[in-house]
């Protein structure tokens, strides 16, 4: 019982120290990085302006910066909380100041007065020869002595008071300035805010006058995404069937007497893997690390997810999705999610290149890649680069669509890829 509570004190100890808000300086970080976000969706929504581009993409970047926007309202919210608290606790402490310094010059005023009565040398030389004994005198003598070093320590401590008081008062008038311009600064991103909302309610109603053609442009899209789908499946078959017939051939040649034509026959025409011991050791090694395995990119968030997605514009419309879209910077890279044999490389379509890798029955596919640095037959290891991810022209946006499959059969990455 005893180790309970002594665990219980020290997790309420602790709890203030994990739930530290964040300090003026790390909102002003998180406010710069916001600012600069704003300012790329700027210069990309006017680049797909310029191009005269799908209207639908215009939105989703408006929808974006609106989302920033308000992020940037709500770090210069924050900020001006902090301020207000701080001036708060700072005129607290200017109050306490006051009624200190209010008190100290009345006790040093008094104590003058008292000095000033017995000031003479005098009246100090009949308080030491009144003394009834030596004893009497010298404690007499050390009590002036105390006195008059306590009249000094009083007099420097008024001085240390209001220099204190002086400084806090500086600063109060500094934070008061910082919060006053943290009030404008925010009215006017406010007032922009309402400006960049017209905006998208005006693209909103220039894609109800031309939706025939986006939702026509949207199904087009999920026709081409299906073919890609079919190829996909396609290619992992014939790694299949090659994987098999290699099988078959080295145990037909390994036991020649136990293994029939019909054994033989078995395994090349089988639709999924037959896994050799080395095979089924990274299955299961595959397979261990599900939950656990590091994203295809460095950094990045999930644009469309796994499965029937509602279109992000009109929410009648389903898209499939085959595996997941992963947006990230320009100019990054794919990398492996776990170690492999690469086992193809190849053109989806002019502008989407894409590796598989084998993972004895497991495959992850990397798709959208403008340039490779593997080739078929290579063992690559975990979060090795893969290759560049294409930026879209018309969206300027960098998207990796990843893909897990067991054999044929398409699984989630977000069951397996850590913290998705």
């Amino acid at each position: 019982m005893p180790k309970f509570f002594f665990t219980l004190f020290f997790f309420c100890l602790a709890i203030p120290i994990w739930s530290q808000p964040p300090t003026q300086e790390q909102l002003e970080e998180r406010k710069a990085k916001i600012q600069q976000e704003i300012l790329e969706k700027e210069q990309l929504l006017q680049t797909v302006k310029s191009k005269e581009k799908s209207v639908v993409t215009q939105l989703m970047l408006q929808k974006e910066k609106i989302g920033l926007k308000q992020k940037l309202i709500n770090t210069t919210e924050k900020q001006t909380k902090l301020l207000s608290n701080d001036i708060y606790a700072n005129q607290i402490k200017i109050n306490q100041l006051k009624l200190d310094l209010d008190q100290l010059r009345k006790d040093y005023a008094e104590m003058i007065l008292k000095s000033y009565k017995s000031r003479s040398e005098q009246s100090r030389a009949m308080f030491l020869l009144s003394s009834q004994n030596f004893l009497q005198a010298y404690k007499r003598a050390q009590y002036m002595k105390q006195y008059a070093s306590y009249r000094k320590m009083q007099g420097e401590e008024i001085k240390g008071k209001t220099n204190q008081l002086l400084t806090y008062n500086d600063k109060i008038g500094v934070q008061k300035s910082a919060k006053e311009k943290l009030i404008v600064e925010n009215e006017n991103e406010k007032q922009e805010l309402e400006k960049e909302k017209k905006v998208q309610e005006k693209i909103a109603q220039q894609i109800q006058k031309e939706k025939g053609k986006i939702v026509s442009d949207i199904k087009k899209k999920q026709q081409e995404t299906k073919k890609i789908d079919a190829q996909i499946q396609k290619l992992i078959r014939e790694t299949i069937a090659a994987a098999n017939k290699k099988t078959a051939a080295a145990k037909a040649k390994a036991n020649p007497k136990t293994v029939s034509k019909a054994d033989t026959k078995a395994t090349e025409e089988s639709t999924k893997i037959v896994l050799t011991s080395e095979g089924q050791l990274i299955a299961n090694n595959f397979r261990a690390n599900k939950g656990k395995l590091p994203w295809p990119v460095e950094k990045g968030a999930v644009s469309l997810s796994y499965g029937d997605q509602p279109h992000p514009v009109y929410k009648t419309l389903t898209v499939h999705n085959s595996g997941v879209e992963i947006t990230t910077e320009s100019g990054s890279s794919a990398r492996a999610v776990f170690g492999g044999e690469v086992t193809k490389v190849i053109k989806l379509s002019p502008l989407n290149i894409a590796v598989f890798i084998q993972h004895g029955d497991y495959f992850t596919v990397y798709q959208n890649l403008t340039s490779v640095n593997v080739s078929v037959g290579d063992k690559v290891t975990i979060k090795q680069t893969l290759g560049k991810i294409r930026t879209n022209g018309d969206t300027g946006k960098t998207i990796l669509k990843f893909l897990i499959l067991q054999n044929t059969t398409y699984n989630n990455p977000a069951s397996w890829l850590f913290n998705m």
